[in-house]
């Protein structure tokens, strides 16, 4: 028996049960009964019959589909292989499948992070000593920097100005070599003071104090391909961390190497200790020692004139831990005394800068700094500044800088200025030294 007469015979049974209950079915109750189930049975087979209907209609389609291409496999972890268009094989180019050499994840694995930084400058005001164009892209620093292999890190930061390209850095990292040494190959910022470290875009104003340029070799400072070595010295005491540097010897104006043995040395001893939860100090000196080019006639250096430079250098932040988006604190002061050697003599000049930068809001700063500086060949002749800036920081990547800056020449006219700086970073740019 199918299931549709269990069916029938169920209901059957149920109806008579029911009226049996009740009273004795006469034979016209039961003539009324049969027609009502062969009514049932009737549009229940219809029912059953278009459900089949189309069924069969359902595996016609699917048997009279064409069949899809099988794709093919691939191992994981292999790249898909490249097929030749059709065109090129016609053209007498090669048949088949293009050898594929690595995926889109392992080409990048080799990829460097690369940013880019732009630092668009303008200028207001009276200048005729030191004028600064009114509008300038002043400089775009290109880094690259990526993990060689296990022991060693490369950074390369090429900067591109108005005046050229030019490799501001380039030089190897070996973070592990035996003994707690870190040691640096390539064209290096010297470890000498604070400023001198930073790149352009680090600063916290829009120039350079008057220190640096007349005696720290000016907006590149002491810049130059060479040797470093840095080595913590442990002590229960501070952070204190001693620097020795070897240099080629060509920095600006400040040193000039007229043969193989014209170096330059640079010396850091920087210590750095937590004063409470709030408030930390940093403090350094410096020496640096090369050949001038106060002798040289004709390439020819005469006089083998050396200049020496003493650093001391001090910056205490503050950044309330409960507070630390919106507001902080830098005090930073810095003093050069610098003796040069000249044909008239050594001439011995000093110059400092104390600077100010408080956050009052989540992206504003307010700072101030004073400069004053002697010039190293010629002490008798002072400079000295006065700025005061304002800075908002949109994001992370970008920032707008105002910064109005006095400054009374020793010879020619005090300069009132007004100076806009706009910034914008793209990509993956590394942190700088803290």
């Amino acid at each position: 028996m199918n299931s549709r007469g269990i069916t029938c015979t169920i209901i059957v049974l149920s109806v008579l049960c029911c009226n049996g209950f009740a009273q004795t079915p006469t034979a016209a109750d039961l003539n009324a009964l049969r027609a009502q189930l062969d009514a049932i049975k009737a549009d229940y087979d219809k029912r059953i019959q278009a459900l089949e209907m189309q069924v069969q209609a359902l595996q016609t389609q699917v048997q009279t589909a064409p069949k899809p291409e099988t794709a093919a496999v691939v191992p994981p972890g292999q790249p898909p292989a490249a097929e030749v268009p059709a065109g090129a094989q016609g053209a007498g180019g090669p048949t088949g499948a293009l050898p594929v050499y690595g995926g889109v994840a392992s080409s990048k694995v080799f990829n460097p992070d690369i940013a880019v930084i732009g630092d668009f400058l303008g200028a207001a005001g009276s200048n005729k000593v030191n004028p600064d164009p009114a509008l300038e892209l002043h400089e775009s620093e290109a880094a690259f920097q990526a993990i060689v292999d296990p022991y060693a890190r490369a950074d390369f930061f090429i900067s591109f100005g108005e005046q050229g390209v030019n490799l501001e850095e380039g030089y190897l990292t070996f973070p592990a070599i035996p003994g707690g040494l870190l040691v640096k190959v390539g064209k290096m910022r010297a470890a000498f003071g604070k400023i001198n470290t930073l790149h352009n875009h680090v600063l916290p104003w829009t120039d350079r104090p008057l220190v640096t340029t007349q005696l720290v070799g000016g907006e590149d400072g002491i810049n130059d391909a060479g040797l470093s070595v840095a080595r913590l010295i442990p002590n229960p005491w501070i952070f204190l961390e001693a620097t020795g540097q070897v240099f080629r010897g060509d920095s600006n104006d400040l040193f000039k190497s007229s043969k193989r043995g014209d170096v330059t040395y640079v010396g850091h001893l920087r210590g750095y200790q937590d004063i409470t939860e709030n408030t930390n100090i940093d403090l350094g000196v410096s020496f640096s020692r090369g050949h001038n080019a106060a002798g040289v006639v004709n390439d020819f250096d005469l006089g083998r004139f050396r200049t020496t430079l003493y650093g001391a250098d001090a910056t205490i932040r503050w950044r309330p831990l409960k507070r630390s988006i919106y507001h902080s604190f830098v005090g930073r002061s810095e003093f050069v005394w610098s003796r040069r050697g000249q044909p008239d003599g050594v001439q011995s000049a000093l110059g400092y800068y104390f600077s100010g930068d408080y956050q009052f809001a989540r992206r504003w700063f307010a700072g101030v700094r004073y400069d004053r500086s002697k010039r190293a060949d010629d002490p008798s002749l002072v400079d000295k500044g006065q700025s005061a800036i304002l800075t908002y920081w949109p994001s992370e990547f970008s920032q707008v800088r105002g910064q109005y800056r006095r400054t009374q020449y020793a010879v020619g006219p005090t300069a009132n200025e007004f100076l806009m700086q706009f910034q914008f970073s793209i990509g993956a740019h590394g942190a700088h030294p803290f």
